[in-house]
């Protein structure tokens, strides 16, 4: 044993194998000679039944001076009760941001993580978060250790992501795909959001101990106010018309028709199949909305659309593609041709579905029938076991339709809200009652006999005559 100086270690040779000169002043500071010369510097150490080594570094980027140090300081830890060899050995273990975000995708593509109302991830969701993993985590993180990342880090990844730090135009395997990537504040919040998601994952797993991207303030969503005012209306009436002259948008028509008349999402409607549809209950019972299973009162401009198209009975889409067994195919192009040079370029299948909220709100109807009427989700145990729908909420559908048909249609309403009409509420209900008695009844006599919930739910048809 040898005092490790500059000279002894300068002096030490390479031999035929490895060996070790160990220090006489620090019991297990010690420098391993290579085979090949190179040395490095190590400090031995049992730690329960076994010995084990943990390197400080090669000489030459570490003097015996500074090794000394650092065997001082990894000696004082080991006698704290630490083990520094493997806790190395884990380090170099730990697995990248992109290693995990492959655990992440293998599970999410097994139904293993769970979305909203506790249901498996819609096939959609999982292209879309595959793509933000893809487009933007992997690139700007994914060979970052996982117990690396701070907070400060997630940040950071976000601002590079709002710059379009990301931004790309990549083709994609599908034939003539194109995927555009531009990044932006909404991209940047959606894919934070999946990295928070992706690093829960990671923190239920053991990997790590906490999420960092928690407490992360992200840009606000953008709130869409786009709405179709009574005129545009009628301007898209006139666009559907037009474009109804050019056979191969039919399919398309009725579709931006339904979705229009019923408030439904653009995927709804043309992934409908006719085993959803519930004519003689004036409803869609849809198996996998975004919401899950939800039903749909629709209005009878919507029941004559699905009548006049239904040919026969079967399970197959209301409106199919080409392909056997497949939902029609060429909405967005469709979509595109038709609105791309019109005066309702910025309007989108989504402006329909907000527009359709708000018309219903013009006329008065209350923030939970409407959300009965679009699929928001009700959130109650009562709900998951009504399979009947409320007079009012059909009703209120027939009321919404009809308007925004009429409007379709060209017509020029001068009332624009029924609830406050007396005269229009008092002549639907004795319409009701002579139908129901199959007699005239007398002014007086129809108030002794009508009720509060009578009188609101029988006022739509006539409103609805109003020009």
């Amino acid at each position: 044993m040898v005092k490790l100086t500059k000279r002894t270690v300068d002096a030490a040779k390479a031999e035929a194998k490895d060996y070790f000169l160990w220090d006489d002043e620090l019991p297990g500071f010690g420098l391993r000679v290579f085979a090949s010369g190179k040395r490095s510097y190590l400090v031995q150490y049992r730690a329960g039944r076994r010995s084990r080594r943990y390197t400080i570094g090669l000489h030459g980027i570490w003097t015996p001076e500074t090794a000394r140090q650092e065997a001082k300081v990894q000696l004082g830890r080991i006698a704290a009760g630490d083990n520094p060899a493997e806790e190395r050995q884990l380090d170099h273990k730990a697995i990248t941001i992109k290693e995990l975000c492959a655990l992440y995708v293998a599970d999410l593509n097994a139904g293993l993580i769970m979305g909203k109302g506790g249901r498996p991830k819609k096939s959609t969701t999982i292209v879309t978060d595959t793509g933000r993993i893809e487009r933007h985590i992997i690139p700007l993180v994914g060979s970052w250790r996982v117990k690396d990342l701070t907070k400060a880090d997630v940040n950071k990844l976000m601002k590079d992501i709002i710059a379009g730090k990301t931004r790309v135009s990549v083709k994609t395997k599908k034939l003539r795909g194109r995927a555009i990537v531009r990044g932006g504040p909404g991209t940047a919040t959606r894919t934070i959001g999946l990295l928070g998601g992706i690093l829960t994952y990671a923190v239920d797993a053991g990997i790590i101990d906490s999420n960092p991207t928690h407490g992360l303030k992200k840009p606000k969503y953008a709130v869409r106010t786009r709405r179709l005012t009574e005129a545009e209306y009628r301007t898209l009436g006139n666009m559907l018309r037009e474009a109804a002259k050019t056979e191969k948008y039919a399919m398309t028509i009725e579709i931006i028709r339904l979705i229009a008349l019923t408030g439904c999402r653009r995927s709804e409607i043309i992934a409908l199949k006719w085993g959803e549809v519930d004519l003689g209950s004036s409803c869609l019972r849809l198996v996998d909305s975004k919401e899950g299973d939800s039903v749909r009162p629709i209005g009878l401009p919507v029941v004559e659309c699905l009548e006049e198209r239904r040919k026969e009975e079967g399970e197959g889409h209301v409106f199919p593609g080409e392909r056997n067994g497949a939902a029609f195919g060429s909405f967005p192009n469709h979509w595109e041709q038709i609105f791309r040079k019109s005066s309702l370029a910025d309007v989108t299948p989504h402006v329909l579905r907000h527009s359709f909220a708000s018309i219903a709100n013009d006329l008065g109807f209350t923030e939970i029938t409407i959300a009965a009427l679009i699929g928001h989700s009700k959130g109650t145990m009562t709900s998951r076991y009504i399979h009947t729908l409320d007079t009012a909420l059909i009703m209120a559908a027939d009321t919404i339709a009809g308007y925004i048909q009429g409007l379709l249609d060209g017509v020029e309403f001068k009332q624009t809200a029924y609830a406050l009409d007396r005269n229009s509420r008092q002549a639907a209900l004795d319409r009701f009652l002579t139908k129901a008695v199959g007699k005239q009844l007398g002014r007086a006599e129809s108030k002794r006999a009508k009720s509060p919930m009578e009188t609101h739910m029988l006022s739509t048809r006539p409103f609805l005559e109003v020009t």
